[in-house]
Formats: structure tokens, C-alpha cells, sequence
């Protein structure tokens, strides 16, 4: 390989190391306990310190395959040319002078736990792992300003200009008091200019703190904070677990049970479609994933029953939001993270709020109705897909299968039982899908779970960044006292719980479509949590109403990412997609308004296994 592009992808090698120590140090742990009464010294702090490096050189990777995350289009989908080039300029020159400043909010902060270094394990000081923030964002300020000119000698001095203006402009203004609307307006014209979430965030964070005269270390402590959070190394495991599943012929496989215990008929294939589209997302983490994975497989399948072209897309697309309910889903943790609810409890008490889910999407979203579903034909004849037999008997289907279908079983049971942390059953869950899948399918070599490492890094890392910057800006409405006023005001607006979950399911749909998932957990349950509880509502059964609300913006403009995976997958305009999944919107919504009237559906199994 030729050796410059090898010092280009640094970022793989250090998020992919990262990773890979997070997931042998927690299987270490499980081994060297039984056999000699204890573990790693500090293993628990070494592996969250691994997933600081993970969020910063995961988010590096993020950007290097285009990957991080934004509102939408924007201005830069305008058809006029100027307008068009504009918009990708400004948003790309502003998020370059915003990382600057996050630089020198985090610089500061390193500075300062250098000043008293703390040993994190076997002589490891922290701020060696904390340095990877500045570094991190100076890296990030540079590849995104290298990117808004094609010409060599423009691009390297926008690379070094713009990071270092702001990182200037911060330095020299840390601790001042700054008026905030200026930013605002800022800060609002480049989200629409395709400028990255995180930025936008992290720059809505630091000129709150401007505004108070604050010190912008702030910012950065609070990412540090998220990011080494000792349940949120169970994230990028799963994750893991999740993506090399998806790598493999596990869709196949899966694919393979379900249809055969469903059946390939109507009704059969479309709850086959739906049930391992939740399935799948449950394990993969993103519903963009699951689209991406069996799309290509269920497609086929549904219009093969009768399903037409545009229903076929709609359910693929829609199921693909379910999983997020179930064990072990990312947003399902992150929730049980912020929240502080145990994540065991939050596995249990999502499972039959996501049979609802799936029900009402079939039902009343019509994809059980015969009226809407044409017959297929082969030449001349019309064939009756409901007296087809079985391609394969369902015994068949699960001894096939059968490796797939246990990890759940590991994943959860490992759990549940209390055989492991939170952190070692991801770790479990991992290895179990490594060796089942390199081993008894032997379809995973060594080049492919290196590639599957940088994957789950880019997608980790991603995230990681938003919620990092999410938490900055959730902490100073916090300590501004917001959650408190809201709680007033909406109690003297609303007078009654009904009247308040009405509100909520309404207010989170539209949240679902604006906001990203992971950074609407972050900044909306510490605010929201607060007024549940006042209104009698349980930690628990409003975590299963949020996600229930949130997972609908999966399929929400301009927000929804399974709109525009899917119309990627299919090859169909997005305005085509979004009009197909309207009926699933509808049928989802219902689902949560049952779920939030019927609170002994997300409370009853952890009370049922003692868990709340």
C-alpha cells in the first residue's frame, strides 16, 4: 500500500485499536475473575478512556467517508448554481472556524488536567487520552476546510486559516461575555447550509456559555463526560455485533425462518418483513443498516407475494424504524444512559411495546388488507401466492439459522442473568457473532472484521460527537434552571396527565423530524424526564414513549434517514419514498398513543423479573 495513503488512514488504525481493546479487555475480565479472584486493575477506566479515542478518531473516519451527520440538503440542494456552491462554502468554512474553537475549549481543558495529572492505568496518565479532543476537532477543522476548494494551494491554506481563526478568536474571548444572538442567527443559516450537527451544536453550546461569561472549557468537559461513561462502552459493542452480522449471510438466513414461519403469502411475507427488519435493527443499531442489508432481499420477496412496488418500499422502509425498541438497540442504552435507568430494566421493558409496534404497523397501516395488494403473474397465468408451498420447512430454516438466532440469548441472557456487565455482554455478544461468523459460516476473514472495525468506529464516532456537543449545550440549560421553568409552565397549561401525554407524543413526533436520535436523548430526556415524572409518569414507561415517538422521525423529512437510505437502495426519488411510509406514520402514531395510554406494557416484565 502505498505508504502516504497508509499515514491518511491513521484515523482507522487508532479508532480501530480502540475498538479492538474494548472488546478483548471486558472477554479478559469475564475469564480472569473465576480463575484468580480479580481482573485488570482499572480495566473498567481503560476501556472507557478507549471509547474517548474511539468518538474523536471514529468521528475523523466519519468525515473522511462523508458521513457526518447533517439536517439535510438544505440551500445546497438548490438548482441555482451560485446559490448551490455558496451554501457548501459557508457551511463548510463556518464548521472549520467552529472546530477551531471546540480546539481551544478542549486545549484548555487538557491544560488544566495536566496541571494535576490523574493515572488512569499502569502509569497512563489521563490527559493522554483527553489530548485526542483538541487534536481531534484541529483534524476535523482541517479535513473540513480542505474540502471547499479543489485547488491544492487553496485547500492548504484554508486548512491552516479557518481552524486557526477560530481557535484564535476563542483563545482570545474565553471568559468574555459575549451576546448570543449573532451566534444564533450564525449558527441557524449554516445548518441549513449542510453544516455538520455536532458543529452546529458545539457552537450553540459555547455561545450559551459566552453569554453567561462562562468558561468554555465547559463544552468540552461535557464530552469527555459522555464519552467516557462507564455503561457507554456497551454501544459501539453491539454495534459490532450488530454490523457483522450484517456483513455476513445472516440477513439470508434470518430471512430464511421467518418466511418459513410466516409463510410466503400476503399476510406471511409482509409480518416475515416486518419482524426481521425489527430484528435486525435491534442488532445493527441503525435502521439505515437494516435497509441497506435486506432490502435487496425483502423487496423481491414482498412484490414476488403481490405486494406493489411502492408498498413494498413503504414497509421495508418503515419496519426498518422498529427496532429500536428492542434488545440491544444503541438508542435503547443511550436512553437507559442519560435517563439512569438500569439497562437491563429498559431491555425488558421495551419487548412487548414493540410487538404493539409491529401489530399496529401491519394492521393499521394496511399491509395485511388484500384490497391494496396485486396478483402476480408468471407469463399468462396468475398464481395464488397463498397456496404456495414452503421453499424450505421451518425445521430446515432454524438449524440454519441457528447461530443467528442465539445471540439474542447472549446478548440479553448474559444480561439479564447478571453473568456480566453491561459492557462484557456487548463484548460477549461481539465475540459470539466473530466466531460464529468466521467460524461455523466462515464467511468473515481477517481483511473483512478490519473493515467491519473501521465501520462501527465511523459510525460510533459519528455519534459520539453529537452527543458529546448535545450534552454541553444540555448541561447549561440545566444549570440555567430550564427544566424547572418548563415544568411550571407546562403544568399550568396542561392540567391533567392525559392532557400531558397527548402533548408529549405530539411534541416528539415533530422532534423526530428535525432532530438527529441520538442528540434529541441527549438534549431532550434531561429536559422532558423531569415533567413526566411531576405528572406521575414512570422513568421506564416514558423511555418507551420516547423512542417510541422518536423512532417515527426515522421516517420524517427532513430528519428521516430511512428516506433517504431508501430511496439510495431503491433508486427512487425521495418525495416517492416519503409519500409511501405516510400510512406507516399514521399506524406508528397510534401505536404510541396506545403505549402511552397502557403504561403496564413497558413496566410489567421488569416488575414481573424484579427489575424496577
Amino acid at each position: 500500500m502505498n505508504p502516504w495513503r497508509r499515514l491518511g488512514e491513521f484515523d482507522a488504525l487508532i479508532a480501530g485499536g480502540a475498538l479492538l481493546v474494548m472488546l478483548l479487555v471486558p472477554l479478559l475480565e469475564i475469564v480472569m475473575r473465576p480463575l484468580f479472584g480479580s481482573g485488570i486493575d482499572n480495566a473498567p477506566v481503560l476501556v472507557q478512556h478507549c471509547g474517548l479515542l474511539l468518538a474523536m478518531f471514529g468521528a475523523l473516519l466519519a468525515e473522511r467517508g462523508l458521513h457526518l451527520s447533517a439536517l439535510g440538503a438544505g440551500f445546497t440542494a438548490s438548482r441555482n448554481r451560485l446559490v448551490r456552491h455558496g451554501s457548501v462554502v459557508f457551511g463548510k468554512a463556518s464548521a472549520a472556524v467552529l472546530c477551531g474553537m471546540l480546539a481551544q475549549a478542549s486545549w484548555t481543558f487538557v491544560a488544566s488536567e495536566m496541571e494535576m495529572p490523574r493515572d488512569i492505568a499502569y502509569g497512563i496518565a489521563g490527559w493522554m487520552f483527553e489530548f485526542a479532543m483538541p487534536l481531534g476537532f484541529a483534524l476535523l477543522g482541517l479535513k473540513l476546510a480542505s474540502r471547499i476548494t479543489p485547488n491544492l494551494a487553496g485547500r492548504i491554506v484554508l486548512a491552516l486559516a479557518l481552524p486557526a481563526t477560530g481557535y484564535a478568536f476563542a483563545q482570545h474571548f474565553d471568559g468574555s461575555t459575549l451576546p448570543i444572538w449573532p451566534f444564533a442567527l450564525w449558527l441557524t443559516l449554516i445548518l441549513f447550509c449542510g453544516a455538520p450537527i455536532f458543529a452546529v451544536l458545539g457552537g450553540l453550546a459555547l455561545a450559551l456559555f459566552w453569554s453567561e461569561g462562562q468558561p468554555l472549557a465547559s463544552v468540552p468537559l461535557s464530552h469527555y463526560q459522555i464519552t467516557v461513561n462507564p455503561s457507554l462502552p456497551a454501544l459501539p459493542l453491539f454495534t459490532l455485533a450488530g454490523l457483522i452480522f450484517a456483513r455476513t449471510g445472516a440477513a439470508a438466513r434470518l430471512g430464511a425462518v421467518f418466511t418459513a414461519a410466516f409463510g410466503s403469502g400476503v399476510a406471511g411475507t409482509a409480518i416475515a418483513a416486518a419482524v426481521l427488519c425489527s430484528f435486525f435493527t435491534a442488532f445493527t443499531g441503525g435502521s439505515g443498516v437494516t435497509i441497506l442489508a435486506l432490502g435487496g432481499l425483502l423487496l423481491p420477496l414482498l412484490t414476488k407475494a403481490g405486494f406493489p412496488e411502492q408498498r413494498g418500499i413503504s414497509l421495508v422502509t418503515s419496519a426498518s424504524a422498529l427496532g429500536v425498541l428492542l434488545a440491544p438497540s444503541v438508542p435503547l442504552i443511550m436512553y437507559a444512559i442519560v435517563a439512569r435507568v438500569p439497562i437491563n430494566t429498559m431491555f425488558l421493558a421495551g419487548v412487548l411495546p414493540a410487538v404493539l409496534m409491529v401489530a399496529c404497523l401491519l394492521l393499521v397501516g394496511g399491509y395485511l388488507r388484500r384490497g391494496g395488494i396485486v396478483a402476480a403473474s408468471t407469463g399468462d397465468a396468475t398464481v395464488n401466492r397463498e397456496k404456495e408451498p414452503k421453499s424450505k420447512s421451518l425445521v430446515s430454516a432454524l438449524w440454519i439459522a441457528k447461530w443467528e438466532l442465539l445471540a439474542p440469548v447472549v446478548a440479553i441472557g448474559s444480561l439479564v442473568s447478571g453473568i456480566a456487565t453491561p459492557t462484557e455482554s456487548a463484548a460477549l455478544t461481539a465475540m459470539y457473532a466473530l466466531l460464529t461468523q468466521s467460524i461455523a459460516h466462515r464467511e468473515l476473514d481477517w481483511p473483512h472484521f478490519r473493515k467491519t472495525l473501521a465501520d462501527c468506529a465511523e459510525v460510533i464516532g459519528g455519534i459520539m460527537l453529537i452527543l458529546g456537543m448535545a450534552l454541553g449545550l444540555t448541561n447549561y440549560l440545566v444549570d440555567a434552571g430550564i427544566p424547572d421553568a418548563a415544568i411550571e409552565w407546562v403544568q399550568s397549561v396542561l392540567p391533567n396527565k392525559f392532557a400531558f401525554l397527548i402533548a408529549l407524543n405530539l411534541f416528539l413526533l415533530l422532534a423526530g423530524a428535525l432532530m438527529e436520535i441520538y442528540a434529541a436523548i441527549v438534549v431532550l430526556v434531561p429536559l422532558l424526564l423531569p415533567m413526566a415524572i411531576a405528572y406521575g409518569v414512570d422513568p421506564v414507561h416514558f423511555g418507551v414513549i420516547f423512542l417510541a415517538n422518536i423512532e417515527m422521525g426515522f421516517l420524517c423529512p427532513p430528519a428521516g434517514m430511512n428516506i433517504y437510505f431508501a430511496s439510495a437502495m431503491f433508486g427512487k426519488p425521495i418525495r416517492y419514498v416519503a409519500a409511501a411510509v405516510l400510512p406507516a406514520v399514521f399506524a406508528m402514531f397510534i401505536g404510541a398513543l396506545i403505549i402511552s395510554a397502557l403504561p403496564f406494557l413497558a413496566t410489567w416484565l421488569p416488575q414481573t423479573f424484579g427489575m424496577q
